[in-house]
C-alpha cells in the first residue's frame, strides 16, 4: 500500500533537548520520537550488535501504526564488503525479529570507496534470500555502482537503491522497486546542514510521485546537527500531507512533552 514514512536517522542525541525531547528523561526519548515522527531509522545497528530484548523492548514503547527502519551491520558492507556475508546478515535478522511488524525495511551502507564489484552483490543478493520477510535498500556511495546492470539485478531481486544526498559523494535516482527509500544526511554541510523550505517542496513533488505510482516511501533526515533533522521532518511531513509548515518547533513538541509526563 502506498504510504510515505517520514522521519529522523537516529534519536538518541543530547543535543535535541532543545528541539524535542526538553527535559524528557533518557529513557523516554524514544517514547517522545516515535510520537513526533511515522518512523525513525535504527542507526546504531550499523556500530555493534543490539540486544533481542532491546529490539522487543523498542516494539512496545511504540504506537502501533509506528514503524522503523534498521542499518545493516557494518561488518558486513565495509569489513566484509558483500562477500560471505551470510552468517551475519542472519545474526541480524535474528536479532531484530522482537521489532515484528514495525520492521519495514533495512538500509544497507556501502563504504565510498567500495566501486562497482558485480561478484559482490551477487553474493550479497542470495544473502539476502535468508532475509525475505524484510524490504532491503542499498545506499552506493560510489558512481561507478550507478549502471544498467545493477539496476536490473537490483530490480529482479526487489532490493532498492537508496537516494542518498550529500556533499561529498553521488546520489543515484534510481527506482527499482516499489519501495523507495531515502536518506537525507544534508546538501551541502553533511550531518549539519538545512534543508531549505524550496528543497523540501522539490521532495514532496517527488514523494507525491511515488505515492501516485502505488510505492512505498521512507524518507530518513540525517543531518542532526542542532536539531536540524526534527525540523527538516516535520515540515517535510506537513507538505507530504499537504498542512502548512510547522511553526517554532519547541511549540508543538512542548505540548507533545507535556502530554508525556502527564501519562
Amino acid at each position: 500500500m502506498a504510504r510515505a514514512f517520514v522521519g529522523t536517522s537516529g534519536w538518541v542525541y543530547p543535543g535535541w533537548r532543545q528541539h524535542l525531547y526538553f527535559d524528557t528523561p533518557v529513557k523516554r526519548w524514544l517514547e517522545v520520537a516515535s510520537r513526533t515522527f511515522d518512523a525513525l531509522e535504527i542507526n546504531g545497528s550499523f556500530y555493534t550488535q543490539i540486544k533481542p530484548e532491546t529490539y522487543a523492548r523498542w516494539r512496545r514503547e511504540t504506537p502501533d501504526d509506528f514503524r522503523f527502519a534498521l542499518k545493516g551491520h557494518r561488518y558486513v558492507t565495509h569489513y566484509k564488503r558483500l562477500g560471505g556475508c551470510e552468517q551475519s546478515i542472519v545474526l541480524l535478522r535474528d536479532q531484530a525479529r522482537g521489532l515484528g511488524d514495525k520492521l519495514r525495511a533495512v538500509v544497507w551502507q556501502l563504504p565510498s570507496t567500495f566501486g562497482l564489484d558485480l561478484g559482490r552483490l551477487e553474493d550479497f543478493l542470495r544473502a539476502l534470500e535468508r532475509w525475505a520477510e524484510v524490504r532491503h535498500a542499498l545506499e552506493l556511495r560510489h558512481a561507478s555502482w550507478f549502471v544498467p546492470a545493477v539496476a536490473a539485478r537490483l530490480r529482479e531481486a526487489r532490493v532498492a537503491v537508496c537516494l542518498s544526498d550529500a556533499p561529498d559523494f553521488p546520489m543515484w535516482r534510481a527506482v527499482t522497486t516499489d519501495l523507495v527509500y531515502v536518506r537525507l544526511h544534508g546538501h551541502t554541510r553533511k550531518y549539519a546542514s538545512r534543508y531549505s523550505l524550496p528543497h523540501l517542496r522539490r521532495w514532496t513533488t517527488d514523494i507525491h510521485g511515488w505515492l501516485d505510482e502505488g510505492r512505498e516511501v521512507h524518507v530518513y533526515f540525517d543531518n542532526d546537527a542542532e536539531g536540524h533533522a526534527v525540523r527538516n521532518a516535520l515540515t517535510l511531513r506537513a507538505l507530504v500531507h499537504g498542512a502548512p509548515p510547522p511553526g517554532r518547533p519547541s511549540t508543538a513538541l512542548g505540548m507533545n512533552e507535556r502530554t508525556l509526563r502527564s501519562s
